[in-house]
């Protein structure tokens, strides 16, 4: 596939991508919460759905309305607290109607998501990628001028050998690496407040030493989280500890 060359800012002063190279560490949630804490620390905060095949990110801040047009390209719809955000899934009829795309393709729509929409002036701009190391997330970094890219990992050692993949495949891109989060480290148990290592423990040492990455910190496997998201109510989630985490992790880089 022919990759067009990489596209200016277009008035965006951070762009990073989210990604893990595997799927079911909560990649999207942590990109939904990334942006919920660039908002809460007063930035101007957008997200770039490019997992173009199993897009989520509209469910989490609760967005069902299409995007239209105007003077300047595709204006995207805006959640409550001003987070800018474009989706496959805003696009569609029908949510539940499944895109069936080759690779080529799967690259247009994420290229156009970033060239043809109307961003304006954000402060941050984050891209949830999809799982893996395909066409939509080669497109991104070989096509968009990212300024770094998050990894999320979960305690599993499993998850720790397809993380690598993506940091390799960064390293390879010459992407900077922003860092590295595990997402789902440990359960509070509600009765006795034990914590509980729901998958064991933690591979994620290892893997910044092989990486030499900076650890923005630990996040719990917290109920309320997936029950925000499955409301749509995302940006009214309370746990301080977790957006501490992240906002301590976006200081100084946006």
């Amino acid at each position: 596939m022919t990759l067009p060359p990489k596209s200016d800012k277009k008035l965006i002063k951070k762009i990073y991508a989210v990604g893990s190279g595997k799927g079911g560490v909560g990649k999207s949630s942590i990109t939904s919460l990334l942006a919920v804490a660039a908002a809460r620390m007063g930035k101007k905060a957008g997200v770039m759905d490019a997992d173009i095949t199993g897009p989520s990110i509209p469910t989490f801040f609760g967005l069902h309305m299409m995007p239209f047009g105007n003077a300047n390209g595709i204006e995207p719809p805006v959640t409550a607290s001003g987070i800018k955000i474009i989706s496959m899934n805003l696009l569609l009829d029908d949510p539940a109607k499944p895109v069936v795309w080759r690779g080529p393709l799967l690259g247009s729509a994420v290229t156009q998501f970033f060239t043809e929409v109307d961003w304006g002036g954000l402060d941050v701009l984050f891209i949830d990628l999809p799982p893996g190391t395909g066409d939509a997330v080669l497109t991104v970094m070989q096509t968009i001028p990212l300024d770094g890219f998050l990894l999320v990992t979960s305690p599993q050692e499993i998850a720790s050998l397809v993380v690598r993949k993506a940091a390799k495949m960064a390293e390879m891109l010459e992407v900077p690496l922003a860092g590295v989060v595990e997402n789902m480290s440990a359960l509070e148990c509600p009765g006795c407040g034990e914590r509980i290592e729901i998958f064991g423990p933690s591979h994620s040492p290892e893997l910044l030493k092989d990486l030499g990455a900076s650890f923005w910190g630990s996040l719990p496997l917290d109920p309320a989280l997936a029950r925000m998201a499955d409301r749509g109510r995302i940006e009214d989630y309370a746990n301080g500890e977790v957006l501490s985490v992240l906002m301590k992790g976006l200081e100084g880089r946006i």
